[in-house]
């Protein structure tokens, strides 16, 4: 296996993690907010807020490693996306930054909760963060960045104008709903708190249908924009139903209340297959057709070093996220919102 294979690999999974724990966080930051709207706040905030407070500061180390990554590996990223997603990724920055203030607040004391203008900011970050976060995957397929006498632009106007771009913020918006909502079913049935599992057991059948549409939608709508791609896509159209089968019985079983810690693996083997069906259909461009992993790797001595600190990244980051997991968000007494028995 090359070294741009090896690379593209180890940025995705990094990028797919950041899918999956953040995804969670931004859905979680949603409900939470749309649970005070709905006279729910009770039911479910507490259980969302033990979720969040042992997991937010370790969500956005993926898409930094991700970011890092993709300039190191790849270094024309840096000249084509840098100027273009200057605006969307400044966005980001901003609704990451109001996110990471409010928990900084609420971690210390502060009852921030209770007030409707910061529960609004928060509510709205968890759907506008994924939203401008999504906007590269539509800038990834070309006709959207532009180079002209060594100036790179964006085109604004074909930006906002092209249904693929609304298509991928759709599917990133009700992806974000569907993922949180699906965990928070199994993490409140864990807990034992029936209230609350009723909750958002509702929230995560009332999102699976949205989300299987924005997919089927997203799909066709890459038939206009990248024809190329998107017959890459058919051509391992396997991928892409085992996903959907991966989805059906994950729905089944939190339709039946039955098996739901497999319930939510089978969601992540849902976006898994998807994920990398798309990535792998995607290559070998990063920007289609500007960047393409085989020309714009960098030299082999920085790609062995950066694959060799990536591998290790990894290496460390899961077994930690993990052991946080088992130490906070699955111990037996934190998950029912009781302090640790002394010894």
């Amino acid at each position: 296996m090359s070294y741009e294979i090896v690379a593209i690999t180890v940025l995705w999974t990094f990028l797919f993690g950041y899918l999956l724990i953040g995804s969670i966080d931004f859905g979680a930051g949603f409900f939470s907010f749309y649970s005070v709207l709905t006279g729910h706040q009770n039911k479910i905030h507490n259980i969302i807020q033990r979720y969040l407070s042992p997991v937010w500061e370790v969500t956005n180390v993926f898409l930094i490693f991700f970011v890092v990554g993709l300039v190191g590996f790849f270094p024309d990223s840096a000249y084509y996306y840098g100027t273009a997603l200057l605006v969307p990724g400044s966005l980001a920055l901003v609704l990451l930054a109001i996110r990471g203030a409010y928990y900084a607040y609420h971690t210390y004391g502060t009852q921030i909760e209770n007030n409707i203008v910061h529960m609004a900011l928060y509510g709205a970050t968890g759907l506008l963060t994924p939203a401008a976060l999504s906007t590269i995957l539509a800038i990834s397929e070309g006709g959207i960045i532009h180079e002209h006498d060594g100036i790179v632009t964006l085109n604004w106007l074909r930006f906002f104008a092209n249904p693929y771009t609304w298509s991928v913020i759709l599917l990133a918006l009700v992806s974000v709903l569907y993922i949180s909502a699906m965990f928070l079913t199994y993490y409140a049935n864990r807990a034992g708190d029936e209230a609350a599992f009723g909750v958002v057991r509702a929230y995560a059948l009332a999102w699976s249908g949205p989300t299987i549409l924005a997919s089927v939608f997203a799909f066709f709508q890459l038939n206009h924009q990248n024809p190329v791609h998107f017959q890459n896509m058919v051509d391992i159209a396997w991928m892409f139903i085992a996903s959907f089968i991966c989805f059906a019985i994950a729905v089944y079983l939190v339709w039946r209340k039955i098996r739901l810690g497999l319930a939510f693996i089978m969601v992540m083997l849902q976006f898994a297959f998807a994920w990398y069906g798309y990535g792998r259909s995607h290559l070998p461009y990063v920007l289609y057709d500007y960047i393409s992993i085989h020309e714009s790797i960098t030299n082999d001595a920085m790609a062995i070093a950066l694959i060799a600190a990536f591998v290790l990244g990894l290496c460390v980051l899961i077994p930690s996220l993990l052991l946080l997991m088992r130490l906070f968000l699955f111990d037996a007494n934190y998950i029912r919102g009781k302090s640790a028995k002394k010894g």
